[in-house]
């Protein structure tokens, strides 16, 4: 999607408690536009955008399928992207601050349904960031809906092959990053029962849809979300990072509908509402749950940097 630079400048807010120490959990690179944003988002412009007036003192780099090898055999080829995002880590570590790490964290990709053969994909990207790698992300989001874009294979949360890949993850200490949507938090509950020694970081909200078939259904998904999260907490492997909500497929901010109209005042509303319902929800909140700071740069084409920080 295209960004209006000229219409993003017109709402600049000032930084919230500026001097507060910030780790910034998940942001993307990639060095040409794609389906979200339709320019480069590079070292270089991360470090703008983190200079622009608050105190962050680390980012993690969350997979976005850019940088693979171009060669070689294709489950290895995602490490391409871990090995070139630890070496930005480590040329951009002389160009700015000492108490500033840049991708200090990296959220790998790797084929979880090769099952106990994703050793090889683990193995390898830890060899390419052995301080850096912290966690696997395979996206699992399917809805029956052709109006939902972005879906997988259906029912991979289910599938042995993949819950056997997800379990070598605990093996190496790496964490699995769960990108789904609303309808799937279900699934992830059993998943989670069923792989009770891997660390599962519940991403997005659950991706509650606001699009096709759920379009003036609020209500309703607002209720079978906080259901199907209060089974989920019960989980004590399963922790949140709160963010993504301007995203135009989710409901609980309902950007088709709102977000050109009214950025400045439905958005702190709603994630004040978000928060509160997660922490009925989900226990111990304060230790099982952690902000997304940006998740830029796919915010770009509605927000700028300092309307987003709450």
């Amino acid at each position: 999607m295209p960004i209006n630079e000229e219409w993003l400048e017109k709402v600049v807010e000032e930084a919230i408690e500026p001097e507060l120490p910030i780790i910034d959990p998940h942001h993307h690179l990639w060095n040409t536009g794609n389906t979200h944003v339709d320019k480069p988002y590079m070292a270089e412009e991360l470090i703008l955008d983190l200079d622009s007036g608050h105190n962050i003192l680390a980012t993690v780099f969350v997979e976005c399928s850019a940088f693979y090898r171009d060669s070689g055999p294709k489950h290895l080829r995602p490490v391409g992207e871990t090995e070139f995002v630890n070496r930005v880590a480590d040329e951009s570590a002389a160009k700015i601050s000492d108490t500033r790490q840049l991708c200090a964290g990296i959220v790998g990709h790797a084929d979880l349904t090769l099952g106990k053969e994703v050793d090889e994909v683990l193995e390898a990207h830890l060899e390419v960031a052995p301080d850096r790698m912290r966690g696997i992300r395979h996206s699992v989001p399917w809805d029956p809906s052709p109006d939902v874009r972005g879906n997988r294979e259906p029912g991979l949360l289910s599938n042995v092959k993949f819950r056997e890949g997800a379990r070598r993850l605990a093996a190496y200490d790496l964490s699995f990053e769960a990108w789904l949507y609303h309808p799937q938090i279900p699934e992830l509950t059993a998943f989670a029962k069923a792989c009770p020694d891997l660390t599962i970081v519940f991403d997005h909200f659950g991706g509650p849809l606001g699009i096709g078939p759920y379009i003036g259904k609020r209500s309703e998904i607002y209720q079978q979300w906080k259901d199907d999260v209060t089974e989920l907490s019960a989980c004590p492997n399963v922790f949140a990072k709160l963010g993504g909500l301007n995203m135009a497929i989710k409901a609980l901010v309902g950007i088709s509908e709102l977000f050109l109209q009214a950025r400045t005042s439905w958005l702190p509303i709603t994630i004040i509402i978000c928060i509160r319902l997660i922490s009925l929800v989900l226990r111990d909140v304060c230790s099982r749950a952690i902000f997304q700071w940006t998740k830029f740069p796919v915010p770009m084409v509605y927000c700028g940097i300092l309307l987003r920080r709450w």
